[in-house]
């Protein structure tokens, strides 16, 4: 078992520079032994004046097999489930028909002779659409600089791969995706203003979905929440849906350190 944690004064978190935190387990291991380890983990924090342990499980669809064993602790230990987002994900298995809106999107793509390309360098979909769109529209910038998805490639070259759009030789959409060996992500989406009328994101989710990634099990949009996950992007939601995603939901916790006593005498 491993923890991926940073302390901040006398909270433990896992981890607030990633999307996703919480315990890393092996295949083989056991229920009893997870139980164990946390206990020794919260009890350790308790005894250096620690007072909270923040975690973000992982969801299901990112591990390689079933792994409820933290979401079950979290209960025995009366975790305060303070937020939940909505990951809109796509069963590959079990996929649901695309709606007409997306069909119509992809056939403009057609019509407008779009092309999609995979590139090595992630500049060109910076500086020209994801950039500029997060500034003017939320007036924030993308999680991660050009500089360091740069170099989170060249650490992950299977991993992280850039997909972009173009009308002739002009970029006008591109998705960044995380791919795992069961799963792709994509962690940015963006088009420029003519995104509708080109049919620039449909035409290219479509090629993703039918081509490029469709022997995975899952497709993961992301989330479509704001406001601490209290709000949902309407519009957003239903563009995802219309390739037919459904709602998967990522839980946020905090764990009172002192708790560790309630894991004691669980087994009979």
């Amino acid at each position: 078992m491993v923890l991926p944690a940073h302390l901040k004064e006398n909270v433990l978190y896992s981890h607030q520079g990633l999307t996703y935190g919480g315990f890393v387990l092996g295949n083989s291991v056991k229920l009893k032994s997870v139980l164990e380890g946390f206990k020794c983990v919260l009890k350790y924090l308790e005894e250096r004046k620690v007072d909270s342990l923040f975690l973000k499980p992982i969801p299901n669809i990112y591990c390689k097999s079933p792994s409820d064993e933290l979401e079950y602790l979290l209960f025995l230990t009366e975790a305060n489930c303070y937020r939940k987002d909505t990951l809109s994900v796509i069963d590959f298995n079990n996929r649901i028909k695309v709606s007409n809106d997306r069909k119509n999107g992809y056939k403009r793509g057609v019509k407008n002779n779009l092309k999609v390309k995979e590139v090595d360098t992630f500049e060109e979909f910076w500086n020209d659409i994801l950039t500029k769109n997060l500034q003017s529209k939320h007036q924030v910038q993308p999680v991660h600089s050009v500089e360091e998805i740069t170099y989170l490639k060249e650490k992950f070259p299977k991993h992280i791969r850039q997909f972009n759009v173009y009308d002739g030789d002009e970029i006008v959409a591109g998705t960044t995706i995380f791919e795992t060996s069961q799963l792709a992500h994509s962690q940015y989406i963006s088009g420029n203003d003519d995104k509708n009328a080109l049919g620039s994101l449909d035409f290219l989710h479509m090629y993703l979905l039918d081509d490029v990634f469709k022997d995975k099990q899952y497709f993961d949009f992301g989330i479509s929440n704001e406001d601490e996950g209290t709000k949902i992007n309407e519009g957003l939601q239903y563009w995802k849906e219309g390739f037919g995603a459904r709602t998967i939901v990522q839980n946020f916790y905090e764990v009172p350190t002192k708790n560790h006593n309630l894991l004691n005498d669980v087994f009979l």
